[in-house]
């Protein structure tokens, strides 16, 4: 009688926590938006952040695009996560756009010290476009395509710079950063070269001539830019985890990024390798052995660019764990920048496999890719899920970037105040 007693009061508290679970949905579903004062909040909280959305996207479509073990269903998945990936970057850009039509708070962002990281995630979510448009259309000799990858490339390049540039300007010039709250979200606004250097072989593989040997060269540049800075703030980056040991828990997801970095670093060497052996021997006739030289170094360099990227990866999984049992991890737009990195990861290492020709490759990306999508699955749940509610949309830090911009005016406009 007791065990019967004890399996009915188990099931009855199955039914009740079943019960509870599909009010909360009901309830959800119900009140859209129920986390917000007003539905401009909408507009008013809509972070830049939001692209890295696109950018997880993106790089899941190409992922299954490519996956090891063909099954052909698969590419039409890919096409469709792509279309995806298209439409939320549309839809990021209005809404991000509108923001700033209406507030005009630009010049607010760009002197705040965490927000004006994330802009750097715009012109990487873009590339995902690009790299989608070669790839995907490519194989079906689209007359139009080389030219409008081209231009969308050339635009992208633009903005690369600019978030290169001028973002590393404000944060050593008017921005006011702690180094115990500094974390690898310092890194966003130089990945973006690295990433579009990485584009532009793709867009180079589709031309020949002057165009391709301009797009080559111009991607090393890219690279080279991308990947020197990135360095000396990893580095930065490194002291500041000695220091101060992990970052928060609503933060420890941007452990992953520099994994995202070493990725796209070693992933774009050794397209534009293979390129550059490609198109080297005809455009620079002057250098005949320049093309098998750097197809070579960029299978080596890759090489030693993916050998370190498994090392941040071992380190941001043991941060992410480690984080996790002393407590719980907060959802935030943070976990998308968990998405990318390990999906540039894994392109790194696809393009051993096709250079190497072995087999470990083959199967560790294969089972990566399987754990990328899963994990992109869930945050794309939950980030329906919260936006929903309106918990992703608050405009919680408004208040407090007026305030630090106001402060930085002031201590720009009276520097002999401020010494």
């Amino acid at each position: 009688l007791a065990k019967e007693h004890s399996e009915g009061t188990l099931n009855d508290s199955i039914v009740s926590t079943r019960r509870t679970r599909a009010s909360a949905i009901r309830s959800i579903i119900q009140h859209p938006m129920c986390e917000l004062d007003t539905l401009r909040d909408v507009i008013r909280g809509f972070s830049p952040a939001w692209f890295t959305v696109s950018m997880g996207t993106g790089i899941v479509s190409m992922l299954l695009y490519g996956f090891p073990y063909e099954w052909s269903p698969l590419k039409y998945i890919a096409m469709g996560i792509a279309l995806l990936d298209l439409l939320t970057f549309v839809v990021t850009l209005v809404l991000f756009t509108w923001r700033l039509v209406q507030y005009r708070d630009f010049f607010n962002i760009l002197l705040h010290p965490q927000m004006s990281m994330s802009l750097g995630a715009a012109p990487m979510a873009f590339t995902t476009l690009i790299t989608s448009i070669v790839t995907i259309l490519a194989p079906y000799e689209v007359a139009w395509m080389p030219t409008l990858a081209l231009v969308l490339w050339c635009i992208n390049i633009v903005f690369a710079l600019l978030s290169c540039l001028a973002i590393p300007f404000l944060i050593t010039s008017h921005q006011k950063h702690a180094f115990e709250n500094v974390n690898a979200t310092l890194l966003l606004p130089v990945v973006p070269t690295v990433v579009t250097s990485s584009a532009g072989a793709l867009v180079a593989s589709v031309h020949s001539g002057t165009t391709a040997v301009a797009v080559v060269l111009i991607s090393y540049a890219l690279w080279a830019i991308g990947v020197g800075i990135s360095l000396m703030l990893l580095t930065f980056y490194v002291v500041r985890l000695v220091l101060h040991k992990l970052p928060p828990p609503d933060t420890i997801i941007s452990a992953f990024i520099p994994l995202g970095v070493l990725g796209q670093a070693s992933y774009a060497i050794q397209l534009m390798g293979v390129q550059a052996l490609r198109v080297f021997p005809d455009g620079l006739s002057q250098m005949t052995y320049l093309g098998e030289v750097l197809h070579d170094l960029g299978f080596f360099i890759g090489f030693l660019f993916w050998s370190l990227a498994v090392w941040w990866l071992a380190h941001a999984i043991y941060s992410v764990l480690y984080t996790r049992f002393h407590g719980p991890v907060p959802f935030n737009l943070g976990w998308w920048t968990l998405i990318f990195p390990t999906g540039s990861f894994i392109s790194s290492s696809t393009k051993l496999w096709y250079l190497t020709g072995y087999t470990f490759f083959r199967v560790l990306v294969s089972i990566m890719s399987v754990g990328v999508i899963t994990l992109w699955i869930f945050v794309t749940l939950n980030t329906i899920r919260y936006a929903w509610t309106g918990e992703l949309l608050k405009p919680i830090n408004i208040r407090h970037l007026e305030l630090h911009t106001y402060s930085e005016n002031k201590d720009i406009q009276n520097p002999e105040q401020q010494v």
